[in-house]
């Protein structure tokens, strides 16, 4: 008999859109069978582990489904509380990637990554699902978060089929949905944080080996650092015609632009701020590192060897852990801060890893993974405390974007 933990739904009859970010980071290359009924039978049973006390709610986003889900995670097991089809347009597949929950936890914004040209930038009610709102952003919209007062929303431009060019981070005001500034940063942008202080934002060029930092006041580039291996640099002011890991693209052809795209050494896809805001986490999917910078000196301190495809970063609420989802590697890793070594690399239910929240109370981790081909993506429960999966749901086409919504009372 099936757990109540592990709750199967099928997905939404569509075709899966282009293999977007897969192809960006070599996904594919990585790309391993499907699991088994057998072996989703054999992962850790919930029963093993105590079980959750209280209600976990998220938001959860499936980017070749067009589909928000709000799910329930708790005593009586993990379901779709409810879902909506997100999107403009009916016939083709408008591709939500980022979703960002307000501070106040009465809305929730959902960046769209495909229109005509230009995505879309959508605030829905969280009574209801009523939209509240919505603004046109740039190319390829995709991480969103919003500044600790929700004053402000900060997007990734992220130009997947675009030129490599610099792209854009969007700044939206949340309270009349009008974007205000359009940022200019560097090349295929992604993983757009705020400081829990939230004076800065960072986002990671994947295309430039690059960490930018935005001054949330000033809505201005005020520092970048250089991530690839031995050739770190912290540096003030926005990197200007400088792209590609240091190199101009002027005058470049697409082919030399993309040649030289391709020599890239640590091609970051996401950028974390500690939980006091005094160290920044980046992600290099290309050559599996995390590197660590200081928010004082400016200046990497540490450097790590991380997973296979090491994409996306979560920073536990008490500032002790840090998950990471290894895109290729079919796993996440719990790492310890103050020693930098690792907890524990956990296998996932699917491959194709993408986002990972940790619960307020630092107990669980919940992560997105979009699985491969025509397979529903899953939203999986790990248990931080034991370092066991304790439940699966399945969800529509390639899961992606996830925020934690609120913990509440056993419904």
């Amino acid at each position: 008999m099936r757990s109540p933990f592990e709750v199967s739904r099928f997905p939404m009859p569509m075709m899966r859109f282009l293999p977007l970010l897969l192809c960006a980071v070599a996904a594919c290359a990585g790309a391993q069978p499907p699991a088994t009924a057998a072996s989703r039978q054999a992962a850790p049973a919930a029963s093993q582990t105590a079980p959750p006390t209280q209600d976990y709610l998220m938001f959860v986003v499936a980017e070749s489904a067009d589909q928000a889900a709000l799910v329930r995670f708790g005593p009586k097991g993990i379901k779709i509380e409810r879902e909506q089809r997100v999107g403009m347009m009916p016939t083709e597949i408008n591709g939500p990637h980022g979703i960002a929950v307000s501070p106040d936890g009465k809305f929730y914004y959902i960046s769209i990554a495909h229109g005509t040209p230009y995505g879309t930038f959508w605030k829905f009610a969280v009574a209801n699902d009523s939209l509240a709102g919505r603004t046109t952003l740039g190319l390829f919209p995709a991480t969103v978060q919003t500044t600790p007062d929700g004053a402000l929303a900060f997007v990734v431009n992220f130009n997947l089929h675009g030129e490599m060019v610099p792209s854009s981070v969007s700044v939206v005001s949340t309270d009349e949905m009008v974007e205000i500034a359009r940022i200019t940063t560097c090349t295929m942008p992604h993983g757009s944080r705020i400081n829990p202080q939230g004076t800065h934002q960072y986002s990671a060029c994947m295309m430039d080996d690059m960490l930018t930092e935005i001054d949330t006041r000033q809505l201005e580039v005020t520092r970048h650092f250089m991530l690839g291996k031995g050739k770190e640099m912290g540096m003030k002011g926005a990197p200007g015609a400088m792209n590609h890991a240091g190199h101009s693209t002027a005058g470049m052809t697409h082919d030399q632009a993309m040649a030289m795209a391709a020599n890239v050494q640590c091609s970051p896809t996401w950028a974390q701020p500690s939980a006091r805001g005094d160290k920044v986490y980046v992600a290099c999917n290309k050559s599996n590192e995390i590197v660590e910078v200081d928010f004082a000196t400016w200046s990497m301190t540490r450097r790590w060897a991380a997973k296979d495809g090491v994409y996306n970063l979560a920073v536990s609420p008490d500032g002790k852990r840090l998950i990471a989802t290894n895109k290729r590697a079919k796993s996440i890793t719990i790492y310890d801060l103050a020693s930098g070594t690792e907890v524990a690399t956990l296998p996932t239910f699917k491959g194709v890893v993408h986002g990972v929240v940790v619960s307020p109370d630092n107990r669980y981790a919940f992560v997105t993974e979009e699985g491969k081909g025509s397979e529903p993506g899953t939203l999986e429960v790990f248990d931080l405390a034991s370092l066991k999966s304790v439940a699966t749901l399945d969800l529509g086409q390639q899961a992606a974007g996830i925020d934690f919504l609120r913990t509440e009372p056993v419904k």
